[in-house]
């Protein structure tokens, strides 16, 4: 193993004073590894039932599981790309169980990519409420979307947009902001050895000043008895409790407050938890923070494109086209811009102007004077909503053949189809003459 810097050592001897050689001997073991379950498309029972490995409980988070650290392989299992669960390392799940979801919460995550939390937030607003997910770095917010259509989630906001722009402009909209900070990575140590080679004190240090800019950014948006949670993957006192520290000493209109989660070893400030290799966790940071004053300078509602009438045959062309594949047509604004069908969740605040990528769900795209549907249409619905489904075991040979992109045989009436792997959307394809041909993305098939 890499030698850990010297100075790294004395601020660990610092924090955890007599623990620190068990901390150091943690080396000798495995990482710690997990997954989230993702209850839009599957239950901790139907998971543990297809996967191939054992999952044991994680006290972290209340749908966090502790994967095989040996496990290989788990990015091109069937139900991985089903979107049932998140691979998630397992104290990187504590922050979002301080955010204390509520349904119908509106909840930004403000360093959203690649997108881990962000499922975990959508999962526990169960299609209420609104998540928004931003994240600055282009290529990185474009995984996110990825991971967006991969989970379901239809409930949802991906924007690329500075923190101080996005936050300025939602200013008291949210009831509930988590700012996953980007950090020197300490809790990477034990699985990334190359994290230790990058790591100085002069990285931390501007880390810190960067953390406590977005968090600076981030409290515009949080609205009177709001939730903001602070975290990090570092163990940095600098980053993390003199983070906090400055942040209320510049913000008085926020305060922490206790938390009732029984994971991790509390700190010197109220309402923060810290999680290291011997609470069984890589390394992770969190404090809970309340809004106490008042922000009321809403922004103001999103104007979406007017149907009239040299658009109107547009919308009943995507209107047919959702009659045709659902019982019930999914909730939400249905809005034509360009050759694409979105819809969109309702009363969305004003998005102009804040790099956003996608809102709602791409339902389908016009070919001339037709209308394809979207895979992500299918992935945010649920089996008992589509007209025609075809759903396969997980022994059943054709899911392979499916997720690799090749015709397989389909019983059942012509038309648009959903394939589920025992009741959980993976897909679709279009069905004629008892074949499906394929219509799962390219980029996402496996070899």
């Amino acid at each position: 193993m890499t030698a850990l810097p010297v100075d790294f050592q004395e601020e660990m001897k610092k924090l955890l004073k007599d623990e620190y050689k068990l901390y150091e001997n943690s080396f000798d073991s495995e990482i710690f590894r997990g997954i989230s379950i993702n209850r839009l498309k599957a239950t901790p029972e139907q998971v543990q039932k297809i996967l191939p490995f054992k999952i044991t409980k994680s006290p972290f988070y209340s749908d966090g599981w502790y994967i095989p650290s040996d496990e290989q392989g788990i990015g091109n299992l069937p139900i991985h790309h089903s979107g049932a669960f998140y691979v998630q390392e397992p104290s990187a799940t504590s922050a979002v169980e301080l955010l204390e979801i509520q349904p119908n919460d509106k909840v930004l995550d403000l360093c959203a990519a690649p997108g881990g939390k962000s499922s975990q937030i959508a999962s526990c607003l169960n299609g209420t409420g609104l998540i928004w997910s931003n994240e600055v770095v282009k290529n990185r917010a474009n995984i996110l979307l990825s991971n967006f259509e991969r989970m379901g989630i239809a409930n949802g906001i991906v924007s690329s947009c500075y923190p101080e722009i996005l936050c300025a402009k939602l200013s008291g909209y949210f009831d509930k902001v988590l700012v996953d900070a980007p950090c020197s990575g300490e809790g990477m140590f034990r699985k990334n050895h190359d994290a230790i080679t990058e790591w100085s004190r002069e990285h931390v240090l501007s880390c810190a000043n960067r953390q406590l800019s977005i968090l600076n950014s981030a409290a515009q948006c949080v609205k009177q008895g709001g939730v903001l949670v602070y975290s990090t993957c570092t163990f940095s006192y600098e980053e993390n409790e003199g983070v906090i520290k400055q942040f209320l000493a510049e913000n008085p209109d926020f305060e922490p407050e206790d938390i009732h989660e029984n994971f991790g070893r509390k700190t010197e400030i109220k309402g923060a938890v810290r999680i290291t290799p011997l609470e069984k966790g890589e390394g992770h940071f969190a404090a809970r923070l309340i809004r106490k004053s008042e922000n009321n300078n809403f922004p103001e509602p999103y104007i979406a494109p007017i149907k009239n009438s040299k658009n109107a045959e547009l919308y009943k062309i995507v209107q047919k086209m959702l009659d045709d594949i659902f019982v019930k047509i999914p909730s939400g604004k249905i809005v034509i811009i360009n050759d694409k069908a979105f819809i969109i969740p309702e009363n969305l605040p004003d998005i102009n102007g804040l790099g956003v990528i996608r809102a709602g769900v791409f339902a389908g795209e016009f070919k001339k004077n037709r209308i394809e549907p979207q895979h992500a249409l299918f992935m945010s619905s649920k089996p008992e909503n589509i007209k025609r489904v075809l759903d396969l075991k997980p022994d059943d040979s054709r899911l392979v053949d499916f997720l690799k992109g090749l015709e397989i045989d389909c019983e059942g009436e012509n038309g648009y189809t959903a394939v589920s792997l025992d009741g959980i959307i993976t897909g679709f394809g279009k069905c004629s003459n008892g074949r499906l041909k394929n219509k799962y993305p390219k980029g996402l098939r496996i070899l």
